[in-house]
């Protein structure tokens, strides 16, 4: 009976290995698309300053020139800052899934020992568990 309830326990932390590794692979993904989305944001901010730049009306050497690029520096930082944030929030919950992984795995090793060690006494003694 012992062997089936260790048997039991190293399937329950596998299924916790399974899930944990899901929302890890969840993670990862959006860690990509904001790394993606850091990237666009970047290539389309220096194509609208390139735009306004030769722009003929608002381009460079024209009075709205400086206070249009203001606006848009400041608007990108913020877009910038925003992302990072998420792509901080991602790492923080990635890290903690690969501690709650490591932490799984460590449990499942002790259990694996002491299922092991339970099958070895079993069959030293004979079946009986270790009784006379």
């Amino acid at each position: 009976m012992a062997i089936a309830n260790f048997q039991e326990k190293l399937l329950f932390f596998t299924r916790q290995k399974s899930r944990i590794s899901n929302q890890l692979s969840n993670v990862q993904m959006n860690q990509l698309a904001a790394t993606k989305k850091i990237s666009q944001s970047q290539m389309e901010y220096n194509q609208v300053l390139q735009d306004l730049y030769y722009d003929p009306d608002y381009g460079y050497g024209t009075e709205e020139y400086s206070e249009i690029l203001l606006q848009l520096q400041n608007d990108h930082e913020f877009e910038l800052a925003s992302l990072n944030a998420w792509e901080s929030q991602l790492d923080l919950q990635k890290e903690n899934l690969e501690t709650q992984l490591n932490e799984i795995n460590g449990y499942e090793s002790a259990w694996q020992k002491l299922l092991m060690q339970n099958i070895k006494v079993d069959f030293t003694f004979g079946g009986h568990g270790g009784g006379k």
